[in-house]
């Protein structure tokens, strides 16, 4: 199967994510700088999401990057990551909308979870299916942002029931790990 439409379709999806996002935030009705203080929280939860869905993005066209081929599943598995990754809108909304209450912060972690289960088993079917002498096998073979993001994820759930802030937090350190350049699947590419 011809990989380049799976990479169209998630470039789409992604798009029309990130525009969902933005359509969210609504402007005040008045000309104020004192107007502008309910949306702190509504652009706070934008800016983290944006940052998340411009990290899959990445690190979803790396991984295709180096795909020979996929089948069916691949579609199937890549069609569960779009759908967790389709909630984001629906938690960050409900997240600053709520100035980071309890229960969004524990809903927007277990959709981010959600996200990188999906991720993480698009990934291995990849792998299965290419073999384990694959670029992507060998550039992701350890994983130890992976692991470190679900531990976070899992810890950031719970957290939210006894500090948000806490969980703020951890969603935040998981970002920044993965925007600093992921230079794994460029490192085997340049290998080759």
């Amino acid at each position: 199967m011809n990989k380049n439409r799976i990479e169209a379709f998630s470039d789409g999806v992604l798009a029309i994510i990130i525009t969902i996002m933005v359509l969210e935030i609504r402007a005040p009705e008045h000309s104020t700088f004192e107007s502008l203080l309910p949306l702190i929280p509504v652009c706070l939860s934008y800016v983290l999401s944006f940052i998340y869905v411009g990290i899959y993005w990445n690190n979803h066209h790396h991984m295709f990057q180096v795909v020979k081929k996929i089948d069916g599943s691949v579609l199937w598995y890549n069609t569960m990551l779009l759908f967790w990754l389709s909630l984001i809108p629906f938690a960050t909304s409900w997240m600053g909308g709520q100035s980071f209450a309890t229960i969004p912060v524990a809903s927007y972690g277990f959709i981010l979870l959600m996200c990188a289960i999906s991720y993480i088993t698009l990934q291995n079917k990849i792998i299965k299916l290419e073999g384990k002498e694959s670029v992507l096998h060998h550039a992701v073979n350890k994983d130890n942002k992976g692991k470190l993001s679900m531990a976070c994820y899992i810890s950031a759930i719970p957290l939210a029931f006894v500090s948000p802030l806490i969980s703020g937090i951890l969603y935040i350190f998981v970002a920044l790990i993965w925007i600093i350049p992921d230079k794994r699947i460029e490192n085997q590419i340049n290998k080759i």
